[in-house]
């Protein structure tokens, strides 16, 4: 009988195959959530605090309701069900609950006959604030105590020293994820006191159950649909209008729609959790770890959403990729009134990558070796104990292979002439080439794949073999990362048959298939469409006592025993399955234990100009090699990689939301610098294919570890061209001409 593994199909696994949703997000045909529409649609807008603390005294609605075209104005009075709500934690009221802890806090939501008169209602509310002082600064935070969690990592020795020993102080800003499409959903009632909800989101399943409790509605009265999402990363995976939007529908009888524009979106999503850390590294005279001390402390806004586990993220890669017996570490992440931090790309590695990176770079000028040199020295590998938990890395973790793979990539030449495109003022003419400093820097980074610290992680699926072909259903939210194409592919290959369609299925239809976060879909629905398709098949040539599959029917020795229209005579044949990963543990109280399913390793290399005398940079090319386990589809894996690296390169020399007394100063695409195409780098990519222990076909996530190591190395880079210590990010002009 033919294995999965050495079938060849045509569109299966290991080709580039080309993306369903392609071709009509390329002209402009597909159906984001802001596109839907409804008979008898309203529109819904929301008041929001202007404060970031602040005691609501008075609030009337009347002059609002007495507007012609103004079907509802809904409050906190008006939740039927729990009034809190949050992915982890509930503690996050749906509307203001009298006090407005964050900038940008729904106090209260109209629904209207068009958009302008939702705008117009809104503005007529009449609010009356007491203002109260935020609490802004983490430190003081931590210091009264007020945390959503604290850890503690102790491993080996605490009386243990190294010989060379440098130490510092580093900071990462808040980051926003920028999705281009905006928060939008659409909430239909059913006319029977339930409703169709079509939102935003990463995790529909645990959307619906935070929406029910707060509806207070049984689970089967509300379907929540997945709709097409503009950018995700870590911006859709908590609440923001769907609670909102459902009210509205149940109170009107009528669907309602709503779209945040671009200055409510950057206050209707999470942030990435500003950072500080200290940092102690010590090691011998070679430069190998003997100990690592640090304390870390993460600012998560005003409400818990994933906080708790962004900062075990953070603390169990507080040393990165590389061996070390001695490891003593103290995190925290502190609630304050700044903007709610919670999930983006990277998820508490990238502000660890950072700092533990720098520490490399200093580790390597004290001993006098390459940087290169003194991460191959303590390069972590598949076998040895991770450094701050213990447990032992299974499948691979070929870090060695990725240094190597980097360090083959040929540098860019010296750039001839003087085309004003290609320096750091750009063609503002501001500096001569004579004046730019070029810099190399590298970095490697460290994450862990999938849920961690005994969560149930699970993904369900069902793969269907119909007349026409095979359909593949999930909930697994495609956010643009490519997850359909390769359920497609992992189905074809295993079954042999050229026609694949992904359904995506609501609430009602199908179980979870967790969140697309955590780099863990293409190895978690993956997976389970990879068990679900061998299930099927399976089954089949068992009834039909065939010994091949593919997309004539059933075969024995080269033999067509039976059609596909004969294997479904009596209905479409299915097999469903629940996937899950490897067990994982809950840590001790020292952070030990076996917490993690499995972990990528990545490295970066950054090559970038530098104008000295007015701070600016230009980021000529960032090199990465990482670790994907099996390249399921190629093309999608270098464009995960390019896109992750520019933003990383966002972090490192641009990307910063200006918060002031708590309230975000620069909330639109003007004023919150992104990289644009004229910015991107040129990337050269290798990636190493070492198949891991449970992905389908080997296969590990390969979404994240591109946003985490590029960062510190393009500032590698800038420190390198300028000689100054840079220890914090973005890195700013200031910081490089030294005011």
């Amino acid at each position: 009988m033919t294995s999965d593994t050495d079938r060849r199909v045509r569109g299966g696994i290991g080709e580039s195959v080309r993306r369903p949703d392609a071709l009509p997000k390329a002209i402009g045909n597909f159906a984001y959530a802001s596109d839907l529409v409804a008979d008898e649609m309203l529109w819904g807008a929301t008041l929001r605090s202007p404060y970031a603390r602040a005691r609501l005294v008075r609030l009337d609605t009347t002059p609002a309701l007495s507007i012609a075209g103004v079907q509802a104005v809904l409050t906190q009075e008006d939740v039927p069900g729990l009034s809190t709500f949050g992915q982890v934690h509930q503690d996050q009221p749906v509307f203001c609950d009298g006090e407005s802890r964050y900038w940008g806090e729904p106090v209260a939501v109209v629904a209207a006959d068009d958009p302008e008169t939702a705008r117009r209602a809104v503005e007529a509310i009449v609010v009356e604030w007491e203002v109260l002082e935020p609490a802004t600064d983490p430190e003081l935070a931590a210091a009264a105590g007020d945390v959503f969690r604290e850890m503690e990592i102790r491993r080996g020795d605490s009386d243990a020293a190294g010989t060379v020993i440098v130490e510092g102080f580093y900071e990462t800003a808040t980051q926003d994820q920028a999705p281009l499409g905006p928060e939008a959903g659409l909430a239909i009632p059913d006319g029977q006191g339930g409703l169709d909800l079509y939102v935003t989101s990463q995790w529909v399943h645990v959307d619906h159950r935070q929406i029910v409790a707060c509806l207070g509605m049984d689970d089967d009265a509300v379907r929540c649909h997945p709709a097409g999402i503009g950018g995700a990363f870590g911006a859709r995976e908590d609440i923001s209008l769907h609670i909102h939007i459902a009210l509205l529908a149940l109170s009107t009888g009528r669907p309602v729609k709503m779209v945040y524009n671009r200055s409510e979106s950057f206050a209707g999503h999470v942030k990435r959790h500003p950072a500080r850390m200290w940092y102690r590294h010590e090691a011998d005279a070679d430069g190998r770890l003997i100990k690592v001390t640090a304390r870390l402390l993460l600012d998560g806004g005003a409400y818990a959403h994933t906080s708790t586990a962004v900062l075990a993220n953070a603390a169990f890669f507080t040393v990165g990729p590389y061996k070390c017996d001695n490891v003593f570490a103290e995190a925290a992440v502190v609630r304050t009134n700044n903007p709610p931090a919670g999930a983006m790309r990277g998820f508490g590695a990238v502000q660890t990558c950072f700092a533990y990176e720098s520490q490399m770079d200093r580790l390597a000028e004290a001993i006098g070796v390459t940087p290169l040199e003194v991460r191959r020295r303590n390069a972590l590998v598949a076998g040895d104990p991770l450094n701050t938990s213990g447990q032992i890395i299974e499948g691979s973790l070929p870090t060695l292979e990725v240094i190597d793979a980097l360090e083959s990539i040929p540098l860019p030449a010296e750039e001839a002439g003087d085309d004003p495109r290609r320096l750091p003022g750009g063609t503002g003419l501001t500096t001569p080439r004579a004046a730019v400093r070029r810099g190399i820097g590298y970095a490697l980074s460290l994450k862990n794949l999938a849920f961690s610290e005994a969560f149930d992680d699970y993904a369900d699926a069902r793969v269907v073999l119909t007349p026409a072909g095979v359909e593949v259903h999930t909930a697994a939210i495609e956010v643009g990362q490519g997850l359909i194409t390769i359920c497609q592919q992992i189905a074809r290959t295993v079954l042999g048959i050229d026609h694949v369609a992904v359904v995506w299925d609501d609430t009602s239809q199908i179980g979870s298939a967790g969140s697309t976060s955590a780099s863990r879909q293409t190895q978690m629905t993956g997976g389970a469409v990879h068990a679900a398709a061998v299930g099927l098949r399976q089954e089949i040539l068992a009834t039909h006592d065939g010994d091949d599959l593919s997309g004539d029917g059933v075969y024995r020795s080269g033999d067509l025993l039976a059609t596909l229209a004969d294997v479904c005579a009596a209905g479409p044949v299915e097999h469903s399955v629940r996937f899950r990963h490897p067990p994982t543990e809950e840590p001790d109280e020292f952070g030990q234990g076996a917490v993690h399913a499995g972990f990528a390793v990545a490295a970066h290399r950054a090559v970038v100009d530098v104008d000295l005398e007015l701070g600016l940079v230009r980021v000529l090319q960032v090199d990465t090699a990482q670790d994907v386990g099996k390249a399921l589809n190629p093309q999608a894996v270098v464009g995960q990689l390019e896109g992750g690296i520019l933003q990383g390169v966002g972090l490192a020399v641009m990307e910063e939301l200006v918060i002031d007394d708590g309230v975000i100063r620069n909330p639109t695409f003007t004023d919150y610098l992104l990289p644009t195409f004229l910015d991107a780098p040129n990337v050269e990519t290798r990636i190493i294919e070492d198949p891991d222990h449970w992905g389908p076909f080997g296969a590990k996530g390969v979404g994240e570890p591109p946003t985490i190591s590029s960062t510190p190395a393009v500032v590698a880079a800038i420190r390198e061209a300028t000689g100054r210590s840079l220890t914090s990010v973005p890195v700013r002009p200031d910081d490089i001409i030294g005011l």
